[in-house]
Parts: structure tokens; C-alpha cells; sequence
């Protein structure tokens, strides 16, 4: 073995020293002061979400501007719109499945795209063929269409932000302190509230911008607008990949997945006492033995009902928030529209500018402070409430407003815009964060990350359906562009929403004030264990 190898040490010292050592050590970080390492671990994971948020709700302002610039007028074709729309969810899915894995077999800091995806999106243009007579390209042979490929890189830039999703859960979990735990992880969460916002005014900034260049006849510097509007999302992500580089790896993946009790005590002392963290050193390598993820151990593990029930409650009640929260955040526009809002479309200026307004004033009254309010509750009121009553809430919201619908309109459209906003602010205080939460605590460390992966990947299954559900329902009944099915839409969600409920009631345990380990269902102590070997 050359010199400059990491040598790894298998002497049969007392592993007794090395099982009090690990709870040693856990019960050092459950319990350490809160400090600028905590907030330090919040900013590394909370402007990875931001830039999840900005990039995912941005497309509901980019796509009327990109009505405007490729088809001339306020809205995309509905296949493209849902195409467009769809994409991001569904490389969501495949992210967060396939990222929750390896989180657990590489770590919890690898591996992050969204920053070159987010840049490529806004530079997609249509691709044309070049014709050898005329030595040009034929305006009318599109190869491959702007739409096409923005379809294509939003699918690889949810793939990043799906894989953004278990590892910022669980580096934020791992290293929280156990009383804290939760408002760290929801203030996290809660920086999609924040992307939410900043995309609405940064799109109000760029339409207002170029004022004097949009015009009925003009939509030209449109074309600007919606490429400036995704670009910015980019900039925080590079904030995001320098922190993330930057962050040690989790000490319970040190000690429980690469099983080096002395590694992760000794990053645990330096990160708690400094504040900081320097790269590792190489030096001697103590591994021990500790339960390994593998197939036969994970059906072994969520084989016993008690754990079993957890991770189909969190997967379950995730996919039925999801088929309400995306069904109607990615199309906040066409509610507007159909309140009357937008206007009629012909001016595109009035339209975008009123459009931009409209999700900043959903933002501000309603998804924003849910969150918050989320942050200052959640460790004192705990999860389990605060999602019943969100489900529950909800439920009532969308009832309302599904067979009030017409009424409520007739009477007073600022009665439809405050329910419609108390409805944001309980989607966020209450299921939206919590369902994050719980999934990001419940699970051993071996699959801490995966568990979440399968939970968020049920809630954007459910965004999918969702998405195409409402296009394919909001004009039934009606003619083309009519929303006419809208208020149904509404007690559809509603009957998710108390689907929703259901499930937290009798799936979903309360996690605050227990360490991670507790909530694992193991018996922590032995947990490291006499049978060690090389190849271990």
C-alpha cells in the first residue's frame, strides 16, 4: 500500500469503547449550543431551495411571456404549456428517487446541476435547417423548436432539484440540534417561499425594464424578458454549489455508513468548538461494524409494520399535498385570468406586469408567512398537529371555494383573492413544510436520505397527475380556453386534502423533541457491534 493511502485499521480493539463513543458523540451534537455552524448548515441547504423555488415557479410567468414572443398572443398552446410545465416535475421525480439512493451511498453533499441546467435554459432558440442552395437557414424547417428544448433542459434541471431535496433534508437533520431540529429544517423549507417571491419580482423589475419596448404590435423584447427572468436563477445557485463544496460530510454518515466512530467524533468537536471545519487529514482509519443498507436489510427493516406504515404515510401524504399545492402553484396565472385580473390579454405589458404583481401579492399575504409562521411553531406545537390542521383546513378552504365558487365571484373578487390566499398560507403552515420534515427525521441514518427520496418522489408523482389533470380538466364542460371546470378542480383538491388528513392521523407519528436515533425504532445501544472485518 503506498504512503499516501489512507490505511484502515482493524485491530480488535473494545468495541464497547467504540458503541459509548458513537452515543457519546451523538448526544454532543443533539445537544450542542446553537451557533454559527447551525446557521452556517441552514444557508448551505436553505439557497440550495431557494434556487429550487425560483427556478420551479418562475415558469408560470415565463410562460406567458413565451405565448407572447412564439405563438403572439397570452398563453402558450395548452400541449406545450403542460409539456413545459410538466417537465421540471418529472426530472423532480427521477432526481429525487434516484439522488435519496446515493445520498446514502456517497454522501450528503455530492453531486449538483441545477446552476448549468437553470444557464442552458436561457439560451435555448429554435434550430433550423440549412439549406446548401440558398445558403441560409430556412425560417420555416425548425429542427428542433425553443420549446422542445426548453422542455429538455427543464426535465435535467429538475433532475438537480430533485436531488437538492433529500440531501438539503437530511444535512440540515444531521447536523441540528434535537430542541431545534425543526424550525432549522422548516427555515430551510421556508427559502422556497422566498424563491417564490423573488421570481415574481424579478420578472415585475425586467417587464417594467423594457416598458418603452412592449407594445400590441412589438413582442420582440419580450424575448428578452423571459431569458433574463430564468438566467437569474442561476446566480444563486452558484452561491449554492460554493457551500455545498464547502460543508463537511454529516457526522452520523461518517460514523454509521462509512462506520468511523473517531472521524466523526473528532469533526463533531471541531465544527462545535470553531465554528468552521478543515478538511479531513489523512491518518489511521478505525472502522467498526454497524448495520449496512443493502436490498434484504431494507425490506428486512421497513418489512415490520411500525416502520413500514411511516414511510407509507409520509410517501402518501406528500403525493396527495402535491396534486393540490402544484396543481394550482404552477398555474396561479390562470386563476388570475379567470377572476379577471389579466385583463383580455391584448395588451402585453398590462398582462405581464399584472401577472408578476398578482403571484408577488400571493407571495407576500399568503405563502411567505405560512412558512414562517411554520419556522417559529413547529418545536413547540410539533409536526403532527400542525399538518392535521393544515389538511384539515384545507379541506374547508377548497370546499368553499369549489361550491362557492361562482358566488364568491359575483360578490366580491377580493373575497376570492383572500380565500384563495388563506389557502397558500395553510398549504405552508401546515402539509407543504411538514411533510418535508417528518420524512428528513423518521428513518435510520442508512436511509434516512432514501426514505426521503421516496416520499418526495410520491409528491411529485403527484404534481405529474395533477399537472396533467388540469389541463386536460379546467375546460371540460366548456370551449377551449374557457376554465370552466375550475371549480370542481377545487373540490377534487379538497377531497385530497382530507385524504390527506386521514393519513396523518393514522400514519404519521409526531417527531419533535427526539433524537434522530430514537426515532430510527433501533436499539441504540450495541448498535456497533463485536464482528468486524477488512472488507467491512
Amino acid at each position: 500500500m503506498a504512503d499516501n493511502e489512507v490505511k484502515e485499521n482493524v485491530t480488535h480493539m473494545n468495541v464497547q469503547d467504540y458503541d459509548l463513543k458513537r452515543r457519546e458523540a451523538l448526544e454532543k451534537i443533539d445537544n450542542a449550543k446553537f451557533g454559527w455552524f447551525h446557521i452556517r448548515a441552514c444557508i448551505v441547504s436553505g439557497v440550495g431551495f431557494f434556487t429550487d423555488a425560483y427556478d420551479i415557479f418562475a415558469i408560470n410567468l415565463v410562460a406567458v411571456m413565451l405565448g407572447y414572443v412564439y405563438f403572439g398572443k397570452n398563453s402558450l398552446p395548452p400541449d406545450v404549456d403542460l409539456g413545459i410545465k410538466v417537465a421540471t416535475p418529472i426530472g423532480t421525480f427521477i432526481g429525487q428517487f434516484a439522488f435519496g439512493i446515493l445520498a446514502d451511498i456517497l454522501g450528503r453533499k455530492k453531486l449538483l446541476i441545477i446552476v448549468f441546467a437553470t444557464f442552458a435554459c436561457c439560451l435555448v432558440a429554435n434550430s433550423y435547417v440549412y439549406s446548401p442552395v440558398t445558403k441560409a437557414f430556412e425560417s420555416n424547417a425548425s429542427v428542433i423548436s425553443v420549446q422542445g428544448l426548453l422542455i429538455f433542459w427543464r426535465i435535467i434541471l429538475g433532475i438537480g432539484i430533485g436531488g437538492d431535496y433529500p440531501l438539503s433534508a437530511v444535512i440540515t437533520s444531521e447536523f441540528a440540534t434535537t430542541t431545534r431540529r425543526g424550525a432549522m429544517m422548516s427555515a430551510v423549507f421556508a427559502m422556497q417561499g422566498i424563491g417564490i417571491l423573488v421570481a415574481a419580482i424579478v420578472s415585475t423589475i425586467t417587464i417594467v425594464a423594457f416598458h418603452s419596448t412592449i407594445s400590441a404590435t412589438d413582442y420582440s423584447h419580450i424575448d428578452y424578458c423571459w431569458r433574463i427572468v430564468t438566467g437569474v436563477g442561476a446566480i444563486p445557485g452558484l452561491v449554492a454549489l460554493y457551500f455545498r463544496l464547502t460543508i463537511p460530510e454529516t457526522p452520523r454518515f461518517t460514523m454509521d455508513i462509512e462506520r468511523n466512530v473517531n472521524q466523526a467524533a473528532q469533526d463533531i468537536s471541531t465544527v462545535l468548538e470553531s465554528g468552521s471545519y478543515k478538511p479531513r487529514e489523512q491518518e489511521v482509519i478505525i472502522k467498526v461494524d454497524a448495520p449496512k443498507a443493502s436490498l434484504s436489510d431494507f425490506f428486512a427493516y421497513f418489512g415490520k409494520w411500525e416502520n413500514g406504515k411511516v414511510l407509507f404515510g409520509t410517501a402518501f401524504t406528500w403525493f396527495v399535498l402535491d396534486v393540490a399545492f402544484y396543481g394550482i402553484g404552477l398555474n396561479n396565472n390562470i386563476i388570475l385570468k379567470n377572476i379577471g385580473f389579466l385583463g383580455d390579454g391584448t395588451d402585453p405589458y398590462e398582462t405581464l406586469y399584472k401577472a408578476s404583481v398578482g403571484n408577488i401579492i400571493i407571495a407576500l399575504l399568503g405563502t411567505v408567512p405560512g412558512y414562517w409562521v411554520t419556522v417559529f411553531t413547529i418545536d413547540s406545537w410539533g409536526r403532527r398537529p400542525i399538518q392535521l390542521m393544515g389538511f384539515a383546513l384545507l379541506t374547508v378552504i377548497f370546499i368553499v371555494l369549489g361550491f362557492g365558487y361562482t358566488p364568491i365571484l359575483n360578490t366580491s373578487v377580493e373575497l376570492f383573492i383572500f380565500i384563495f390566499t388563506l389557502s397558500q398560507f395553510f398549504f405552508n403552515f401546515g402539509p407543504n413544510t411538514t411533510t418535508f420534515v417528518v420524512p428528513g427525521e423518521i428513518f435510520p441514518t442508512r436511509y434516512r436520505s432514501t426514505g426521503h427520496g421516496i416520499s418526495a418522489a410520491s409528491g411529485k408523482l403527484g404534481a405529474i397527475i395533477s399537472q396533467v389533470g388540469f389541463f386536460k380538466l379546467k375546460d371540460f364542460g366548456g370551449a377551449p380556453g374557457s376554465n370552466a371546470f375550475i371549480d370542481h378542480l377545487f373540490k377534487i383538491f379538497a377531497a385530497f386534502m382530507l385524504a390527506g388528513f386521514i393519513a396523518t392521523y393514522f400514519f404519521v407519528p409526531e417527531t419533535k423533541g427526539t433524537s434522530l436515533e430514537d426515532l430510527s425504532n433501533e436499539n441504540q445501544e450495541g448498535f456497533v457491534k463485536d464482528k468486524r472485518s477488512a472488507d467491512n
